[in-house]
């Protein structure tokens, strides 16, 4: 017969979980994250986009349509997670995906004429959201928390700013 597992307060401290809480990098940019994705959600709500969509329409809006290994390269995804964002936006005809002439086996993202308008539209708004925590933060600050995360894995530095 086995024992009972010790309470996992007994095989971790306390003290652990606090230093965790107030130090650890990965926490406390997941809920940065968090509150900034709510911000841009409530912003572009009004339009029927949360702001994953967002970037993920503004990642196609290039002069000639991308394939997908730029795009999840861009929004730091795996290709199965980029299909499935693209799911939505192609049942409500923002996106379609074409086979690529160049080479049969790849796909090329399509913006079409509705993606583009509603692009259009959302553009502006995602603006005023992006003034508007900028004055609250500080352009200089902003700059500086930009660079940094850009230096962590998955940022522009680290690969993730293809075009």
């Amino acid at each position: 017969m086995s024992r009972p597992a010790a309470a996992p307060s007994r095989l971790v401290p306390y003290a652990t979980t606090l230093a965790v809480r107030d130090s650890c990098l990965c926490l406390h940019v997941q809920r940065a994250a968090r509150g900034l994705a709510r911000t841009f959600d409530a912003a572009l709500a009004p339009l029927d986009l949360t702001n994953g969509q967002f970037s993920l329409l503004m990642s196609l809006n290039r002069p000639e349509p991308p394939g997908m290994g730029p795009v999840a390269a861009l929004l730091a995804m795996d290709r199965t997670t980029l299909t499935a964002a693209l799911k939505p936006l192609q049942r409500r005809g923002l996106v379609e995906v074409t086979v690529d002439p160049q080479d049969r086996r790849g796909r090329l993202l399509v913006l079409t004429q509705d993606g583009l308008a509603l692009l259009a539209q959302a553009a502006p708004v995602w603006e005023r959201a992006h003034a508007s925590l900028a004055a609250e933060i500080g352009p200089a600050e902003m700059e500086m928390l930009r660079s940094l995360l850009n230096r962590l894995p998955g940022g522009s530095a680290a690969g993730g700013r293809n075009p």
